[in-house]
């Protein structure tokens, strides 16, 4: 089974949609997703997931199923040094690397201003969903590996946004989210494949093959968007600091 996870295209947040570059990005996108045998395809319930799948459902007159744990993920916690609300998996790399439980897949919400956001709470929530498609699928988890119940070569497609893959990733990897938030970056548009391996029979893992690949953006000369991405070095001012 292939799991491909895709990140909207660059966004307007003030109209939660995309810029003129997304709508491009999504046409993009939209070429490279065509030809390929999909199963299923699942998008979160906000805007700009849903404009970046728009495109490919309409040319394939296909419908995809809203999945409200697939919105981007919504676990405020409060910045200790503004006062203010802000989302956990955007920090400092001075701040977040100097937390010990941050890179265990077991203890990185335990963490007071974690607990304190409810993050691990919404992270169930994100696990559970996902774990309900795959079992819908045929794959049931079981510890930390899946049941292949009805083993398949079915693709599917999950339209979403860059927080909630890690968390999913994290998930099915058995990765730290707070590793793959600060230490991994997917661009606008960007696909990410996981296959299942099944080397003895019914017992199934999801490995990676690709993360984060905008290689239908280059074919199309279009330059990926900075969105996700910070300065490359602190004197780049045109750059994103904050």
């Amino acid at each position: 089974m292939k799991l491909i996870i895709i990140r909207h295209g660059d966004p307007d947040y003030s109209i939660d949609s995309l810029t003129k570059k997304g709508w491009i990005e999504a046409e993009l996108l939209s070429n490279r997703i065509l030809p390929m045998d999909i199963n299923a395809f699942y998008v979160s319930p906000l805007g700009r997931a849903k404009d970046t799948a728009s495109i490919t459902l309409n040319k394939l007159k296909r419908e995809a199923e809203v999945l409200p744990w697939l919105r981007e993920f919504h676990a405020p916690i409060l910045d200790v040094n503004t006062g203010e609300e802000r989302v956990p998996w955007d920090w400092l790399p001075a701040d977040w690397t100097a937390v010990n439980e941050f890179y265990d897949k077991q203890l990185w919400h335990t963490a007071e201003i974690m607990k304190k956001g409810h993050v691990y709470e919404e992270a169930m929530r994100v696990y559970s969903g996902l774990d309900e498609i795959l079992k819908k699928h045929g794959y049931e988890r079981e510890g930390k590996i899946y049941r292949a119940v009805r083993a398949n070569t079915d693709s599917i497609v999950l339209f979403c946004h860059f927080g909630v893959e890690c968390v999913m990733l994290g998930h099915l990897l058995g990765i730290s989210p707070m590793v793959l938030w600060h230490g991994f970056c997917a661009a606008p548009t960007s696909v990410t494949t996981l296959i299942t391996e099944e080397r003895r029979k019914g017992i199934a893992y999801f490995r990676m093959g690709s993360f984060g690949d905008i290689s239908h953006l280059y074919a199309g000369g279009e330059e990926p968007a900075f969105a996700a991405r910070f300065c490359e070095t602190y004197d780049n001012m045109d750059e994103r600091h904050d």
